[in-house]
Parts: structure tokens; C-alpha cells; sequence
């Protein structure tokens, strides 16, 4: 399939999960550029903080994308909003669970599910009608380096993510031939609220860590800020990749699970173990 570059700077686009993390960083990026933001985001108050950073045009929306008759209404209020033709969909909303498959908790993982895979489904079908209706635009599903290899303790996420890969690419395939494109981002650690807004029910190590503990390793071995994330994701739409990796971490588990598929983590878990050391040492130096 040809490559189908887009000039997103100065163009309109919709973001989920705007109210932090890379959402809010692709909102200031992008309207930084001269582009009208519709955001949205459950988090009414991180919303509004995004949206007091932001320059021109914005359009605001508490949402929750679970819901898909609402994700269809804000389709239809970004569509009257419109100056110009929507020329990204970023569905970026997602949430954390931190579990073994033995402790899981259900209805966890069916929180979980909803906004990570189903959310994205619904921001799909929601806005794919008026980017076909175009016969231009982009929809970028954000999935994870979770999405290119398993993980202890993540199954759920994992699960959610290999799914919205599994998904953006059939879309893609679906879209040959048109002026839509669907693009898949495998984020790294990235430094952002997800761990600690984790739902977690005990230490699935069995270390007796805290929720706080286990969200201040995680962070310490994140590589990457949501602004270099969001100039890493729109640079690769401009350029008209499918896949994009952000940060260096996203290249190493590509990598790994490519020529170590079943022995990746052995590789996984010695980095991390040093990444952890080396942020421990820049603490406490």
C-alpha cells in the first residue's frame, strides 16, 4: 500500500484523552501549529487544563468513549464545528491494570477493555464516515509496544492493545485505494499519569509495593516526555507511516519480537533492571 503522507500543521484535528499524558501533548503541539483542536476527555478538569494551554481555535468535550452513541454525537458537533476538511482522529484514551491472570478482577479488565480497545472502536466508526465522506484524513489508533509483545502482570492491557494493532491494520487494508489512511503508534514508557492512575488491587509480585511504588519504577524507566511523543507521532503521520514507534525502547521490543519471540523477556527484564539502577543513582546523586 502506498504511503499517503499528511500535512497535519494548520489543519483541524479531534483528540481523546486530551486531559494529560500524550493527548494533551499532541493538542499544543498540533494548535501550536495553527491547527483548530476539538479535544475530549472524561476528566473534565485535566480538559480544561489542556485546553487554557492552547492557542486558536479549540472545541471541548467531556466524554467518555465507552460510549458509542456519544462518541457519535461529538462526531457530529466536531463535523458543525468544522472550518476546514477533519484531517486527523487521534483516539488516544487509555487506562492501566496491573494484575496476574490468576488475581484478576473482572470487572477490571472489563474497565479496561472498554476504553482501551472498545473506546477506539467507537472513535473509529464515530468519525470514519465524515473522513471517507472527505475522502481524506487520517485515523491514528494509539496501541503500545504492549501491542508487539506480551508482558507479565499486563494481560489485559496486552489483550487490548494487540487488539487495536489487530484492528487499525485490517482498517487500513479496508481503506486502499481512498484518501483515508489508518495508522497505528506503539508508544514506549512514556512519562505520563497511566501508572498511577492504574487500578491495582495488590502488588502482583508479591513485593508488597504500594500503587505509588510501583508507578515511581515505572516512571523510572520511562524514556520519553509526551512532547517529544507527540513531535515523534505527527512527524511519522506527515511522512505517511502506517506504524509508528515513539521513543527508543519501542525500537528495542520491535526489535526483540521479531528475532526473540519467545525469549524476549529474559532480554526485557535485564534492561529494565539496569534502567531501574541507573534512575535510583540519578535520584540519589
Amino acid at each position: 500500500m502506498p504511503r499517503i503522507a499528511r500535512q497535519l500543521s494548520g489543519h483541524p484535528v479531534m483528540i481523546t484523552g486530551a486531559a494529560s499524558g500524550i493527548g494533551r501533548g499532541l493538542a499544543q503541539l498540533l494548535s501550536r501549529r495553527g491547527s483548530p483542536v476539538a479535544i475530549a476527555d472524561i476528566d473534565e478538569t485535566g480538559l480544561k487544563q489542556t485546553a487554557a494551554t492552547l492557542h486558536g481555535p479549540v472545541l471541548t468535550r467531556v466524554l467518555d468513549v465507552r460510549d458509542a452513541a456519544d462518541q457519535r454525537a461529538f462526531a457530529a458537533e466536531v463535523r458543525d464545528w468544522l472550518s476546514a476538511p477533519l484531517a486527523a482522529v487521534f483516539n488516544n484514551a487509555g487506562v492501566a491494570v496491573s494484575s496476574s491472570v490468576l488475581d484478576a478482577v473482572p470487572e477490571d479488565d472489563e474497565w479496561l477493555w472498554q476504553i482501551n480497545f472498545d473506546g477506539v472502536v467507537n472513535g473509529t466508526r464515530a468519525f470514519l464516515p465524515l473522513l471517507v465522506e472527505q475522502d481524506h484524513g487520517v485515523i491514528v489508533n494509539t496501541s503500545s509496544v504492549f501491542g508487539l509483545v506480551g508482558m507479565p502482570y499486563q494481560s489485559a492491557y496486552c489483550a487490548a492493545k494487540f487488539a487495536v494493532r489487530g484492528f487499525t491494520d485490517a482498517l487500513r487494508q479496508e481503506l486502499r485505494g481512498t484518501g483515508v489512511s489508518a495508522v497505528n503508534v506503539h508508544p514506549g514508557g512514556i512519562t505520563t499519569n497511566i501508572a498511577r492512575n492504574a487500578r491495582v488491587n495488590k502488588d502482583p509480585e508479591g513485593r508488597g509495593r504500594t500503587r505509588e511504588q510501583m508507578a515511581a519504577e515505572f516512571e523510572a524507566v520511562t524514556l520519553t516526555s509526551p512532547e517529544k511523543a507527540a513531535e515523534i507521532i505527527c512527524r511519522g503521520i506527515e511522512r505517511g507511516k502506517a506504524r509508528i514507534l515513539v521513543g527508543p525502547d519501542a525500537y528495542v521490543f520491535d526489535a526483540l519480537a521479531r528475532v526473540a519471540p519467545t525469549h524476549y523477556y529474559d532480554i526485557v527484564g535485564v534492561l529494565e533492571r539496569r534502567l531501574r539502577t541507573r534512575g535510583k543513582a540519578e535520584v540519589n546523586s
